[in-house]
């Protein structure tokens, strides 16, 4: 966990196991060669009794002259602004700044109190609400946080101990009697269930979860390399930060040539395909890229994804909402992004409408001057122009065969709006009527590009519709005298 010469920043809140903590390091640090600052985040839940924990651990720091960095934080304000539930809300926040103190170098790593008493209320919370496998690891050991670390040093030892050691060594500490609020699972836990089961069921609970999670922590270091060597050079990063890979690549992992021949598709004893497990991993590692972290996904999570990658391409356009983050199938791509806090509380798949509220559009347009006519259409950032052309000449160039209109079969009005679901019209070539969504999907138009796509419409009737030929009806043909031309340039 350690390497002599470092920094470490010990975590003390004022409770019993990380003053413990505390002086067990200002015992141990001269033989592990480390220097030590004391780090506290109030969370300001408590009002004068935090800002007392706050003076109680600057005055513990001062009695053994370490250092003292402090943040206070109105975190239930912030849970409240960002829509996060407040035990996230407080993680978040104390870990950022945590990761703050180590990016500007006042600290290298930072060791928390963690005791073996939170690593089995942590392995049974989770069976409790419903767990994986990735859930049984509990609380890691060693966290990687930004270029250092978060260690837990006191991972194996009880509580129990802990509060003797402190008592031996005529140490006080602060209690958070909100610790003991029973409406808080941890708490139910902690004061209800683990006695029972140590005295009713089995003495030795608390060190058998603990190895538990021990042995399933061992067990995720390898899937963890599994995922990576999955997801080497088969996912595409963009600019947005939004993350894709194709939809087989997510179903058949053990494709990849790191498995070498491992039968991708073979059914398990259960008769699920022995890939599931590695392809749920996958989908919470590009969650908990775009999101921070993987708080609040769960295997149901997983699978709402692994059933959207198993629709077949034509379903693109389908997406689904995880928390955090929204997941778009786009022909053979799966595509996840961070999604907002609206569009992260809608719940399993639906179908995307094309074409959101930023993106609808409806500007009318005069043909009647000569010369070219434009229009600005801020909400795809194009100008749109109406060129004029002389038609007898223009029609021996073979390439505006099918992309002239003719001016005097316009009728008005002339408007240049956003495609809508059920539009449809007879490009010149077709010799039927064609919907543009049909369109637009054999063209391998994404969701994305499709909302906003423009279209023009002459008495109500598409005429035009960007990257198709102009309708049949409409086209410039040999009787034509004036052809319009239309062009499209970024703003």
């Amino acid at each position: 966990m350690l390497c002599a010469g470092e920094t470490l920043g010990i975590a003390v809140s004022g409770g019993a196991d990380s003053v413990a903590l505390l002086r067990l390091m200002i015992e141990l640090r001269d033989a592990l060669g480390v220097r030590l600052v004391v780090l506290h985040f109030n969370h300001q839940f408590r009002g004068d009794e935090a800002a007392a924990d706050a003076r109680f651990v600057q005055d513990l720091a001062a009695a053994h002259g370490l250092g003292c960095e402090s943040r206070a934080h109105d975190v239930r304000g912030a849970a409240q602004r960002e829509g996060w539930n407040l035990e996230d809300a407080a993680r978040r926040l104390r870990y950022g700044f945590f990761e703050e103190l180590i990016a500007r170098g006042q600290v290298t790593r930072v060791a928390v109190g963690h005791t073996a008493d939170d690593q089995a209320e942590t392995v049974l919370a989770h069976l409790l609400r419903g767990t994986g496998l990735t859930g049984l690891a509990g609380i890691h050991p060693i966290l990687p946080l930004g270029s250092g670390a978060i260690v837990r040093p006191l991972l194996e030892i009880r509580k129990q101990e802990l509060r003797e050691y402190l008592a031996a060594v005529g140490q006080t500490w602060r209690e958070d009697l909100s610790n003991d609020d029973t409406t808080r699972l941890r708490a139910r836990i902690r004061h209800g269930l683990l006695p029972i089961l140590e005295k009713d069921f089995e003495a030795q609970v608390v060190p058998q979860l603990c190895r538990l999670a021990s042995l399933a922590g061992d067990e995720e270091a390898f899937w963890d390399y599994c995922v990576g060597a999955a997801l080497a050079n088969r996912v595409t990063r963009e600019a947005s930060g939004a993350i894709a890979i194709r939809a087989a690549d997510l179903l058949q992992p053990l494709g990849v040539a790191a498995f070498g021949a491992l039968p991708a598709a073979q059914p398990s004893a259960t008769g699920a395909s022995a890939s599931v497990g590695l392809s749920r991993r996958i989908v919470r590692r590009i969650c908990q890229e775009l999101r921070g972290g993987r708080e609040g996904l769960t295997a149901r999570h997983a699978d709402q994804v692994l059933r959207l990658a198993r629709q077949p391409a034509s379903a693109s356009g389908a997406e689904t909402h995880l928390p955090g983050v929204r997941v778009e199938r786009n022909f053979e791509m799966l595509r996840f992004s961070a999604a907002s806090r609206s569009s992260a509380a809608i719940p399993g798949p639906r179908a995307a409408r094309a074409g959101g509220a930023a993106t609808r559009f409806e500007y009318s347009i005069r043909l009647d001057d000569p010369g070219p006519s434009e229009i600005v259409v801020p909400e795809i950032g194009r100008r749109v122009r109406f060129k004029l052309i002389d038609w007898p000449q223009a029609s021996r160039e073979t390439s505006m065969r099918h992309g002239a209109l003719d001016r005097d079969r316009l009728r008005s009005p002339l408007v240049v709006r956003s495609w809508l679901p059920g539009d449809c019209f007879r490009p010149s070539g077709r010799r039927h009527i064609r919907k543009l969504k049909r369109l637009l999907l054999e063209s391998r138009i994404s969701l994305r590009d499709r909302a906003g796509w423009p279209v023009l419409t002459s008495a109500g009737k598409i005429v035009w519709a960007r990257g198709f030929p102009v309708a049949a009806d409409f086209a410039a043909a040999a009787g034509t005298e004036v052809g319009v031309l239309i062009e499209e340039e970024l703003l």
